[in-house]
């Protein structure tokens, strides 16, 4: 290039280079003030909502930190109907304060509020109530959930909970104890199976071990005088992805620091915001999940002994989302406690249990919450598919979201661009997530060093670290953690900085930003990707290095027999207790559903003859979910049939028919007595069966049967076109169509279409949905860094920024 050219080319981007850091160190002085503000103010939730507090769990008999809040739509969001199931999100506890789930308008609770449903939203507060234990914040959650069923009597069904992260497991455990007080549950990238992951992929489950088990949790607790600060969790995150928190993200500030100043200080006014855990929660939480993983092997006992938790008593559907881009809690994680608890899918449809999980791509661990423009479509089409969740067969699903196009049959039964369908699925699916459990073995052995040594710190070094510890001493170890202190030193506190407002004013009015065509520019690109790069090897390397690290030490046959431990072959879950007096209780189950082969009214015959028909795929699309709702509006058969006696009905005749399909068939008859009902059923299937394209001659002949049964020639010749006219409400909230879309219904696919491969077998490439990548915006920027590139499951893959991931 000449020397002409490249002259002024170089003066521009000094310039520029110049105002873009004195802009930046500008953004992070704001952004240690912002902690400041926050902090002042209590350190308030990071809402993008209005909201009031219904309860303040400060003031139950057993105080907690905790609040239930209701949220206010905001302006131009559809007035909240009282008759709509209530969304109940709760925040994960995990370091930062409470928002993130409604962090950005396009979140969680913005879904819900779009579509008209009251939305509560669980907060907490910086410090908790002396005395407060995990068992203290399980009856307040209840406390919370009967508020809101007083709130909603309707027909709607029982509210719909979201549980971030580590508020699903809170979630679990309090669908677990009072599984009446829940309706459908979503564990958004929450883990509970502790010791799954891929080697060579997840190495933040081996910091457990490799610190020597859950007393460096009781320690820090100590130092902060009985306060576990939660500032330590935020650095283990950060930790995980040192090219990220090293380079990436102050680079993405400079070299973005026009457009990028909004969402990085919004974000770390949550970031930044840490929150307190009591030392007996983190040591309950330590002990009996990180470490000791007792979730999901029903070892967990509350009320002194008098309770056991067990995840198989949840009642309500089970959804669980998950990405292939978190690197904080993987697929395994999030999936591998079904085959903790079941042996076959058949095992979990005769406990009368439905699972549904739905698998991202790409999105990472926060992305999962943000739901900003990468995981909105599976957010929006799971919320807006509950009703059909709720009524789902027990058993075992995967959520599978596709683009629609022209040729697409059933178009007019759909409400937006996406279908959505509920495949079946094989414990040996799950299975084919991970890569065989064996590398879970060292984590038992884990387990009981981590008691012995726990056992040591508590009768040796507690005792004189409470005593010597004074709450001055906690309060400045505190202040001087390094994520407060960069915030502190970079803040208008600090009086060297205080020529730099004015100077970053005046460079805002001159500023002058240098041409993406710039050779220096482009340069400076290069170099930034190569340093990340190099950072990034070394963390790989790192993560080697304790991954090698682990399983020489917790893998040696010398530790296992030293901690009582017989030698492993393979891995196996040890069986939960219990298993006899749950199996008696089947069996008496068994005998009163038997009585109902003969027993019920003509809606429940209807819901048999579906069963009956669709057993052989157990595929459930929307289509003939939406279109139900408009055929029930106008026939008898479903008139006044509610939500819930809908959900009972539907799992009562698909466990008839599956337990005896020849009883069922020829009984069919004492359901539907009058020639008009059964008529109408035969020409209710046939439309259902017929929406999503030609019906298989599997389900014709199965058809051909009932007829038969039934003493009829057939289907109507012209049953009549079902009207695109929507239903008026109270029919839609009370209509049977909410169930039967619930039955497995077979969904033709065009001939072109391969044959669908089982999730043993899939890839995240394979199961990518058709639909075109939703543009970034501003508003969706929060989310950005969340997306890691593109990459197949078992590929080796960093976890997402931090500070949006």
């Amino acid at each position: 290039m000449h020397s002409a050219t490249l002259f002024p080319q170089l003066q521009a981007y000094v310039t520029d280079a110049f105002q873009r850091g004195i802009l930046a160190l500008d953004v992070l002085r704001e952004r240690g003030d912002v902690y400041l503000q926050h902090h002042a103010d209590g350190k308030p939730p990071v809402l993008a909502f209005d909201y009031s507090i219904i309860i303040d769990g400060r003031k139950l008999p057993q105080p907690v930190n905790y609040a239930l809040a209701a949220i206010h739509p905001p302006a131009g969001s559809p007035a909240t109907d009282p008759d709509k199931r209530p969304f109940v999100v709760i925040d994960p506890r995990a370091g930062h304060g409470p928002g993130i789930g409604g962090f950005k308008m396009d979140s969680e609770i913005g879904i819900a509020l779009r579509q008209g449903h009251p939305c509560y939203f669980v907060m907490f507060f910086p410090q908790p109530e002396p005395g407060q234990t995990i068992e203290c914040v399980l009856q307040a959650e209840k406390a919370f959930m009967d508020e809101i069923n007083s709130r909603h009597h309707g027909n709607s069904g029982k509210p719909f909970v979201i549980g971030n992260c580590q508020g699903g497991w809170a979630l679990a455990l309090l669908a677990a104890t009072a599984p009446e007080k829940v309706g459908p549950i979503l564990l958004a990238g929450s883990p509970l199976a502790y010791w799954s992951g891929i080697r060579g992929k997840h190495p933040l489950r081996y910091s457990g071990g490799l610190t020597g088990g859950t007393w460096g949790a009781s320690l820090a607790g100590d130092l902060g005088g009985g306060l576990f600060d939660g500032a330590h969790l935020v650095s283990n995150f950060e930790n995980l992805n040192p090219a990220n928190t090293l380079w990436e993200k102050p680079y993405r500030l400079y070299a973005n620091v026009d457009d990028e100043r909004e969402r990085f200080l919004d974000f770390e006014r949550w970031w930044g915001g840490h929150f307190m855990l009591g030392k007996q929660e983190m040591e309950w939480i330590t002990q009996n999940l990180f470490v000791g993983n007792h979730l999901s092997a029903g070892d967990i006992e509350l009320e002194q002994g008098n309770s056991r938790v067990d995840l198989r008593n949840i009642r309500s559907p089970i959804i669980v989302f998950a990405s292939w881009g978190d690197n904080i809690t993987p697929p395994q994680q999030a999936l591998n406690w079904v085959m903790d608890l079941y042996r076959s899918s058949d095992e979990i449809r005769a406990n009368e249990q439905t699972i549904v999980y739905c698998l991202h791509e790409q999105v990472g661990h926060l992305g999962i919450f943000v739901s900003a423009g990468v995981a909105n479509r599976e957010h929006s089409e799971l919320a807006s598919a509950l009703d059909l969740i709720d009524v789902l067969p027990p058993g075992l699903y995967e959520a599978v979201i596709t683009d629609t196009h022209p040729e697409t049959p059933g178009l007019d039964y759909l409400q937006g661009r996406y279908i959505v369908r509920f495949e079946p699925r094989e414990i040996a699916d799950i299975a084919a997530l991970d890569d065989g459990r064996d590398d879970e073995l060292p984590f038992e052995v884990v387990r009981r060093v981590a008691e012995i040594n726990q056992q040591l710190y508590d009768s040796f070094v507690s005792p004189w670290l409470r005593v010597l510890i004074k709450p001055a001493q906690a309060e400045a170890l505190r202040v001087l953690h390094p994520a407060r202190q960069e915030r502190l030193l970079l803040s208008s506190l600090n009086p060297w900085l205080s020529w730099l407002p004015k100077a970053a004013e005046q460079i805002r009015l001159q500023r002058q930003p240098v041409e993406d065509s710039n050779p220096f520019w482009q340069w400076q690109q290069q170099v930034s990707t190569q340093l990340a790069g190099a950072l990034e090897q070394w963390g790989d390397w790192r993560d080697r290095w304790m991954e090698q690290c682990f399983e020489l030490t917790y893998g040696s046959p010398w530790l296992r027999a030293a901690v009582g431990l017989p030698p492993a072959d393979s891995w196996q879950r040890e069986a939960q207790s219990g298993r006899w007096e749950r199996e008696e209780m089947l069996r008496l189950k068994r005998a009163e559903l038997e009585q109902h082969y003969t027993a019920g009214n003509p809606f429940d015959g209807l819901l048999r003859l579906l069963v009956y028909t669709a057993i052989g795929t157990g595929v459930v699309d929307v289509r003939p979910f939406n279109a139900i709702r408009r055929l029930m509006a106008e026939t008898p058969l479903g008139e006044g049939v509610a939500l819930p006696a809908l959900k009972d009905s539907i799992r009562r005749q698909t466990w008839l028919v599956r337990n005896d399909e020849t009883r069922a068939l020829d009984t069919l008859g004492s359901l539907l007595t009058e020639p008009q009902q059964r008529q109408q059923a035969l020409d209710l299937a046939w439309h259902l069966l017929g929406i999503a394209g030609p019906i298989s001659e599997e389900k014709q002949a199965r058809l051909a049967r009932v007829a038969a049964a039934l003493q009829l020639d057939g289907p109507s010749p012209q049953p009549g076109k079902v009207e695109a006219a929507e239903p008026p409400a109270a029919a839609e909230a009370t209509t049977a169509a909410a169930v039967t879309e619930a039955v497995p219904v077979e969904v033709a696919t065009p001939a072109t279409k391969p044959a669908r491969q089982p999730a043993a077998k899939r890839s995240p490439a394979t199961t990518k949905a058709v639909a075109s990548k939703p543009t970034r915006s501003p508003a969706s920027k929060a989310a950005n860094s969340a997306e890691p590139k593109p990459a197949a499951p078992r590929s080796r893959r960093k976890p997402p920024a931090p500070d949006v991931e």
